[in-house]
């Protein structure tokens, strides 16, 4: 990104206080709230890589649904409604966590893409300018602090003025990376991700299931289509050569629940998507003219089951900081920044204690990676500052 000191431009109004770059959970939100607090928002989506399917959304996300005005996106019409989460971990049974326990009720499986579409929707019912399959690129910030930004897609090329910008481009973080910041790893996740057709069958229950491996983990649950997503997580080196739809149904097979959960659906000649899934933050979250939400701030291991939640949640917070930021308060993005900080620092406390939890197999590389503290992930919870060396080819399950 360059900085242009001269020229008419610099006078010129800008025709929005901000653009969100990225379409995803985290871009609506922060467009959501940045027009509700009366700013002129453009959103613009790329819809870049393959659509995102088969992600969950825990039950405490009714709130915050309801604080952006879009509550009324869930529905049982469209969404399927998950009342248990089991898991076989640190033991070969099963472990029944019932969303009877949760006061906010049961979570859901998403049709992901008809969520995303439907918070897009409520952010242009608002006001919001949404610009569909185009990408937001900026081309430099004039003396006083406006961006110039050119809108690429399929039918028009314009360049818009703003005073701000959102990146809530995903884990590749475009934005932020380009204007110097870095990104920071903490292991080397990945997922191996198959869409299972419909059961002929019968499915015993919309539960999700989790489940512990030798070289990793399993995750599975039903789709609202009736499909079903099975995903195998390992880390890149070790699940390298492991990638066919063959490789992925004989090691199915090896699994005690897992494999009799999918045994009911026919399986695809599709070979797996793979699927970054690493822990990773940036350094920075916010600089000169931008700030960061979403994955693009912090992507975190999916064992959490937190990801679109706090998508949600950073992108929302980002809204806010921005609206107060332009408001005169010199103090928001700092806050925010302290508080992607405290979320990522959780997360990582957490990660080891879950991870420490599985111990039948302390020798396998998978799992010694994750009971030893190593460089990578410091003992007090703080990232290190080098730069992120995971690819991140598409967008993850």
């Amino acid at each position: 990104m360059t900085v242009d000191h001269t020229g008419p431009r610099a006078a010129a109004a800008p025709a929005y206080d901000v653009v969100v770059a990225g379409g995803g959970p985290a871009g609506a939100a922060a467009a959501l709230a940045l027009r509700r607090a009366g700013r002129t928002v453009l959103l613009a989506d790329a819809a870049t890589g393959p659509p995102p399917v088969g992600e969950a959304l825990p039950a405490a996300a009714r709130v915050l649904l309801r604080d952006l005005a879009a509550q009324d996106v869930l529905d049982e019409r469209h969404h399927l409604p998950c009342y248990a989460n089991l898991s076989a971990w640190g033991s070969g049974d099963l472990a029944a966590q019932d969303s009877i326990l949760d006061p906010h009720g049961h979570g859901w499986h998403l049709d992901r893409g008809r969520f995303d579409r439907e918070l897009r929707e409520r952010a242009r019912l608002l006001g919001t300018d949404v610009a569909e399959r185009t990408t937001a690129r900026p081309a430099g910030r004039s003396g006083d602090g406006t961006w110039t930004v050119e809108l690429r897609g399929p039918r028009e090329r314009r360049t818009v003025r703003c005073r701000w910008l959102v990146d809530a481009t995903g884990r590749r973080a475009a934005l932020a990376t380009a204007a110097g910041a870095r990104r920071v790893v903490h292991d080397r996740l990945v997922a191996l991700c198959l869409t299972l057709p419909p059961s002929t069958t019968p499915a015993p229950d919309a539960s999700t299931l989790v489940e512990a491996a030798p070289d990793g983990w399993w995750y599975t649950a039903l789709l609202p289509a009736g499909h079903r997503l099975l995903a195998r997580y390992g880390d890149a080196d070790l699940l390298a050569a492991r990638q066919g739809g063959t490789d992925l149904l004989t090691d199915v097979a090896r699994t005690r629940h897992t494999g009799a959960r999918v045994s009911a659906h026919p399986w695809p000649a599709a070979a797996a998507r793979r699927a970054p899934a690493h822990t990773v933050r940036l350094d920075a979250v916010h600089g000169g003219g931008w700030v960061a939400a979403g994955d693009a701030a912090a992507a975190f291991d999916p064992l959490s089951s937190q990801g679109i939640l706090t998508a949600l949640y950073t992108g929302m917070r980002a809204g806010q900081a921005v609206h107060d930021h332009l408001g005169g308060d010199c103090t928001a993005l700092t806050h925010y920044a302290a508080e992607i900080d405290t979320i990522t620092a959780t997360h990582l406390r957490n990660r080891r204690i879950f991870y420490g939890l599985e111990h039948r197999w302390p020798r396998h590389a998978f799992w010694r990676r994750r009971h030893t503290t190593g460089p990578t992930d410091p003992a007090d919870g703080r990232p290190n500052t080098r730069p992120d060396t995971v690819p991140t080819p598409g967008v993850p399950a």
